[in-house]
């Protein structure tokens, strides 16, 4: 019988990012031996294909400029001695790899999506299950992609700085430079390709439904073209760089943390820092698990609920992987060692609740409907009822957040094995939370660029003038494809909310560190201070 110990689950980082890659081949391979279809439909596929990758170009040739410049600054950082330990060379090389990972993972996404679009606008020729399995595994190329060069970039790039420095603190200090290269790309990929979607969505409206008076997705109307290029450098190329960019910070902030926690514990045990990376190769493997169950079966099934079992069997699964991995790593270090399952369980609740909330607020549900019951009367209506409803949508999100950083700080809070320290490990009991919703990062995201593919597949088939029946089996999976990329954006948010907590504590671990204080004595803010005011605010 092999014993679990903490050189195994280590060990299972790697293992789980190849198994990752081969999954994601082994899709590629089945979507790209599918049928293109009529040469009418590769026309539309092929134009989409040209300005989605004309678009990325132009932006990924700003991004590596601007790298180059950013990463250079951080090298001459390094040559003053108040800043050597956090800026140098070694910074500068971790973010330049960061950003290249961070660009990668969206380019993967949003090929992928180019390549899947017209092969699920084919298949629904045949049946909704055909197009569903196509669309569905296009997006979980992206997903896995995503979620394997996250957790496989950083492991490696800690790992070998680690080879190289010999201490810990000065490692993670250098490997930030990962998570600030990644959150670099993923600035101009989020709100370049947000800004081009939103453009062309409504541009392409405005020519189509009210000048002209033609349906949407119309062949007569160029501007569709550009529409449903904007789903895919908005949706897979940006939301992909965001979620990658969301996964290395949180896994780089709570192992800074999780550095904070071993000082306080007095152990040289580096388990608190090993745990996060853990816990998110185990989610990367469930979610292989979660997609590659989800089916459809027949005409009638319902789309969105289909996918909602695979995200319950993922979601499941990672928190059996959840208390797999505190266990081995936390129990021989602390009594309360499953306080800290509570707190991942907390961050997966979070997930849970604001996957729910989404689905609720944009699927076939009153709020939806109020708004189509709304429009009966006329535009004004409409936007009043509209922006009542999305309104009221931000509101449980928001409570759900503050729920889960206050329970999750209170569980790590109460673990602490040592008197006076109970902050650190608040926070490290956040850390877990997040790391834990992030568990699920991939087969969210497989959801995420499958929206996109079903809107170009919706796209493809009514530009090529197919039957009425190939479009209702498009259109079925746009509707759910739009309420799984609406879902992502909540996940992104909540991931986001919790990051941002988890971040201004690593940081004042640093300010601590530089200032030879705990993090508990730092950890002020003044806010009678004229410009800490004007910055919060």
């Amino acid at each position: 019988m092999i014993e679990i110990t903490t050189e195994n689950l280590l060990f299972m980082i790697p293992v789980a990012v190849l198994i990752a890659v081969l999954f994601a081949l082994y899709f590629h391979k089945k979507i790209m031996s599918m049928d293109k279809g009529t040469p009418e439909m590769q026309k539309i596929s092929d134009a989409i294909e040209t300005g989605a990758m004309a678009y990325l170009r132009r932006q990924y040739k700003t991004i590596g400029i601007i790298s180059v410049i950013i990463a250079v600054l951080l090298a001459l950082g390094g040559l003053f001695e108040s800043t050597e330990d956090y800026l140098g060379y070694k910074v500068a090389i971790a973010f330049l790899i960061g950003a290249g990972f961070s660009i990668l993972s969206g380019y993967i996404g949003m090929r992928v999506s180019v390549k899947a679009n017209i092969r699920a606008a084919n298949a629904a020729r045949t049946s909704l299950g055909e197009a569903f399995k196509c669309s569905f595994r296009g997006g979980a190329i992206s997903g896995i992609a995503v979620s394997a060069l996250s957790l496989g970039g950083l492991f490696v790039v800690f790992y070998l700085y680690y080879m190289w420095i010999g201490d810990m603190t000065q490692t993670l200090h250098s490997v930030v430079g990962y998570a600030f290269g990644a959150s670099f790309a993923a600035l101009f990929a989020q709100l370049g390709g947000g800004i081009y979607t939103k453009a062309a969505d409504v541009g392409a409206d405005l020519v189509g439904k009210v000048e002209a008076g033609i349906p949407e997705d119309d062949p007569r109307n160029p501007a569709v073209i550009a529409d449903l290029v904007g789903d895919n450098v908005g949706d897979c190329a940006g939301r992909g760089a965001d979620i990658f960019e969301s996964t290395a910070a949180e896994i780089i902030g709570s192992m800074v943390i999780g550095l904070a926690v071993m000082k306080a514990f007095g152990s040289v045990s580096y388990n608190w820092i090993f745990l996060p990376l853990v816990i998110i190769a185990f989610g990367l493997i469930f979610s292989l698990i979660g997609i590659s169950v989800v089916r459809i079966k027949d005409e009638d099934a319902d789309v969105s609920k289909e996918l909602n079992k695979g995200y319950y069997l993922t979601i499941a699964l990672v928190i059996v992987g959840l208390i797999i991995s505190t266990y081995v790593l936390l129990e021989p270090l602390i009594e309360k060692w499953f306080y800290y399952v509570f707190c991942g369980i907390f961050g997966i609740a979070l997930g849970l609740a604001i996957v729910f909330l989404t689905q609720y607020y944009t699927g076939d549900h009153k709020p939806v409907k109020s708004i189509a019951e709304a429009s009966e009367t006329g535009p004004a209506t409409n936007i009043i009822t509209g922006i009542s409803v999305g309104l009221e949508s931000t509101v449980m999100p928001v409570v759900c957040i503050v729920v889960a950083i206050i329970g999750t700080f209170l569980l790590g809070y109460f673990a602490s094995p040592v008197a006076g320290q109970e902050v650190i490990f608040g926070l490290y009991g956040t850390a877990i939370g997040t790391i834990a919703m992030l568990g699920s990062s991939a087969f969210i995201l497989a959801e995420d660029t499958f929206g996109p593919i079903t809107d170009n597949a919706g796209g493809i088939v009514e530009m090529s003038n197919q039957p009425e029946e190939i479009r209702n089996r498009t259109d079925k999976l746009d509707s759910a494809g739009n309420t799984t990329k609406a879902l992502t954006k909540g996940y992104a948010m909540g991931s986001a909310a919790l990051a941002a907590f988890l971040l201004f504590a690593a940081y004042f671990e640093i300010i601590g560190e530089i200032q030879g204080k705990t993090i508990v004595e730092v950890m002020n803010v003044n806010l009678g201070n004229p410009l800490i005011f004007a910055g919060g605010s």
